[in-house]
């Protein structure tokens, strides 16, 4: 089990309580919370002189500033990634037929944010949307690990727990992936379905990964990547074109 900093828990304790009202006092504060007076005006101040708080006045008591709303931007960024993917997979999925899934990735897991599997004749899966799939099985994963920063890279296989020879053999095949520009899906045991990915990159940072599914009855690796390969890449690169679009809007 993992531990909890019990300063940490109490801190966000404090803030979960403030944000429940426009204002809200220290006595009520010091109810909700079960800390003791003293702590949670402790954890006031040091809220107040990091800028996440305020106080308001003596009988209205204290609230959260607009400075918490920097705390959801990855959640804010990720509603922008998927309004600019969806029309240019709608369009993949009507011209070509098969479906595309679009991810982010989140606590050492890859997150489907986005799917046309409903829209697509050829689909033999549900969209999936917030489903978590493995980051080092999936093509969706190991696409975003291929082409992420290193420090970011170190971070998620830290969390997943890859060290050492899996590590070795890891950045061997991620090489390769760098190297192609493509990752496909590597099962533990054999499924009917499979998954070529591309990343969707802005200068050296992943903002997502799209992949297309397909039966493995249907194409192989090397056909998949020969007919779609590059369409995918090109999709990625006009759907990370709109992002920084809306981003300086």
């Amino acid at each position: 089990m993992t531990s909890i900093i019990e300063p940490v828990r109490r801190s966000f304790a404090v803030l979960e309580a403030l944000s429940r009202r426009r204002s809200t006092t220290l006595s009520v504060l010091t109810g909700e919370t079960g800390l003791p007076r003293p702590t949670v005006v402790r954890l006031l101040h040091t809220l107040i002189a990091l800028g996440y708080a305020a106080r308001v006045s003596r009988q209205q008591g204290y609230r959260l500033t607009d400075r918490v709303l920097g705390l959801s931007e990855s959640i804010r960024f990720v509603d922008h990634l998927v309004d600019a993917a969806i029309p240019h997979m709608r369009r993949f999925t009507e011209e070509h037929g098969w479906p595309l899934y679009l991810a982010t990735i989140s606590q050492g897991a890859i997150v489907i944010r986005h799917s046309t599997a409903p829209e697509s004749p050829m689909s033999f899966e549900g969209a999936g949307l917030n489903a978590r799939r493995p980051v080092l099985i999936s093509a969706l994963g190991r696409v975003w690990l291929a082409f992420c920063p290193e420090e970011e890279r170190r971070a998620i296989l830290r969390d997943v727990g890859v060290t050492g020879r899996q590590k070795a053999a890891l950045d061997q095949v991620l090489a390769r992936v760098r190297r192609d520009g493509i990752a496909f899906t590597q099962p533990l045991r054999p499924t009917r379905i499979h998954g070529m990915a591309v990343p969707i990159r802005r200068g050296s940072r992943v903002l997502g990964s799209l992949s297309m599914r397909f039966p493995r009855s249907a194409m192989t690796e090397e056909e998949v990547a020969r007919r779609f390969g590059k369409r995918l890449q090109s999709l990625a690169r006009a759907i990370a074109a709109d992002v920084a679009r809306t981003q300086a809007a």
